[in-house]
């Protein structure tokens, strides 16, 4: 039976959300956009990321806010979404003001999903600017959206034994406090309602779903093998009012949430990436928004698997 957690990451205000995506080729994009004077950060955890427009958000560099941060699927293929929007959100007169202009500040995540239907079907400019025009501030879509369009989980064992994924969202409120968060979930591990106790997606094999760290023994040393085909992704947002510096701290923390639902996590083959966005609304302390994000990230990827369910 369904049990979705509650919530969506647009509960926050001030961030509209869209997604575009090809079901039939197996790829898609999502797309964040917060309203100016946001605070932006990332923390990568994976060793097999995909990036774009991610050092400027290290706490020591200059810029705080972005326009947009775009999570996709195409592997290396989608970092163009970031530029095929470019030129859309100049004419819309949104950038860093660099005193001749405006620079759009489009950070960017992607993950591996080429080997998932078609793998030459990846996020073109047409999908990148549909998810743009589709971004509202009430999004509540989950599972076969965006970039979980060609997400997979539990491949350690091949992509014959692996479980179809999605994205998810989920918020917690605390208060005037609220904490989102949206994942998509293309993992080589397995994923896990970790509140609940309840492993939802490992590797079928006869006929019965198995523990990938309970045969562990048995693919280590197929590891030299495994592509970089991996990678789950996700963003922490909330109302609370922080610097890069304590934003980079919940991000870290929200890393918690993906070892508690995935398992093996942030491996060789995983480009696992987490991104922050404050709306700068209230005040909050950074230990209590940073647990909560662990937890509300938990459960994002629980929902990526429940949203799936009939």
């Amino acid at each position: 039976m369904t049990r979705l957690y509650q919530g969506f990451l647009t509960d926050v205000g001030g961030i509209r959300l869209g997604h575009a995506q090809d079901n039939i080729g197996g790829t898609g994009l999502s797309i964040i956009i917060p309203d100016a004077n946001n605070t932006a950060a990332v923390e990568v955890r994976g060793s097999a990321p995909g990036t774009r427009e991610t050092d400027l958000l290290n706490p020591i560099n200059q810029v705080s806010s972005v326009n947009a941060i775009i999570l996709s699927g195409g592997s290396a293929y989608g970092l163009s979404a970031a530029s095929d929007l470019m030129e859309v959100f100049e004419k819309d007169g949104l950038g860093f003001d660099v005193g001749v202009g405006r620079v759009p500040i489009l950070s960017q995540a992607v993950l591996f999903d080429l080997a998932y239907k078609d793998p030459l079907a990846r996020p073109s400019k047409k999908m990148a600017i549909e998810a743009y025009k589709n971004a509202s501030y009430d999004n509540k879509e989950m599972g076969l959206v965006g970039a979980g369009a060609g997400a997979t989980c539990a491949k350690a064992f091949g992509m014959a034994y692996a479980k179809k994924s999605g994205l998810g969202q989920a918020s917690i409120r605390l208060g005037e406090l609220v904490v989102s968060a949206i994942a998509i979930v293309n993992a080589l591990g397995d994923v896990f309602d970790s509140e609940r106790a309840i492993q939802l997606a490992g590797p079928i094999i006869g006929g019965k779903m198995v523990k990938t760290m309970d045969h562990i023994d048995k693919i280590g040393k197929n590891f030299a093998d495994l592509e970089a085909k991996n990678t789950s992704l996700g963003l922490i947002a909330t109302n609370a009012t922080f610097d890069k510096t304590r934003l980079t701290k919940i991000c870290q923390m929200g890393h918690d949430g993906f070892a508690r639902a995935i398992n093996p996590v942030h491996t060789m083959f995983d480009g696992d990436s987490i991104f922050g966005i404050s709306t700068n609304k209230i005040k909050a302390d950074v230990t209590i928004v940073g647990a909560l994000g662990a937890k509300v990230m938990a459960r994002a990827i629980a929902n990526a698997i429940y949203s799936l369910e009939k």
